[in-house]
């Protein structure tokens, strides 16, 4: 598939903890600071075709945020958390980011996320920002893992 060059998927992780703590971590919007170090904010009423306010660190600016406006675009509970920017007059670019969970039995699962960069600027995005999306994703991979593990670790 000619998209598939333009995809972005962090690694797996396998998170020793139910797929409902994990969706929790994810749509406990306010809580993103405290533990992701990707996206470090997050404005959303999370209801379908609503936006999604992404602030992120900006790579060529340390210690500033880029904020990137989104659409919710799947919202399926324990499975699936997804948003979309879409082209427009303004801006050429268009991605879909999926965070996809997967249980693995009863108290565990298993995480990753990835980016699809879309439209016609697709292959100068992947070329120009994919590596850092890929850290960047790779660390949430990583945090989630983290987090879940912790609160897991707190109710027991």
């Amino acid at each position: 598939m000619a998209e598939e060059k333009n995809l972005v998927r962090s690694l797996t992780v396998d998170i020793a903890a139910p797929a409902e703590l994990v969706w929790s971590v994810l749509v406990d919007l306010e809580r993103y600071p405290q533990w992701n170090p990707f996206t470090v904010k997050v404005e959303s009423s999370l209801r379908m075709g609503e936006p999604v306010n992404l602030y992120l660190p900006n790579p060529a600016s340390p210690g500033e945020l880029v904020h990137v406006i989104e659409q919710l675009v799947a919202f399926e509970p324990h499975r699936l958390l997804s948003w979309e920017m879409f082209a427009s007059a303004d801006n050429p670019d268009a991605a879909r980011r999926d965070q996809v969970i997967e249980a693995t039995g009863p108290d565990s699962c298993r995480y990753y996320t990835t980016d699809l960069f879309l439209g016609p600027t697709a292959d100068q995005v992947m070329e120009l920002h994919g590596p850092w999306v890929k850290q960047g994703f790779d660390a949430v991979a990583l945090a989630v893992k983290a987090r879940a593990e912790s609160l897991i670790g707190n109710r027991r």
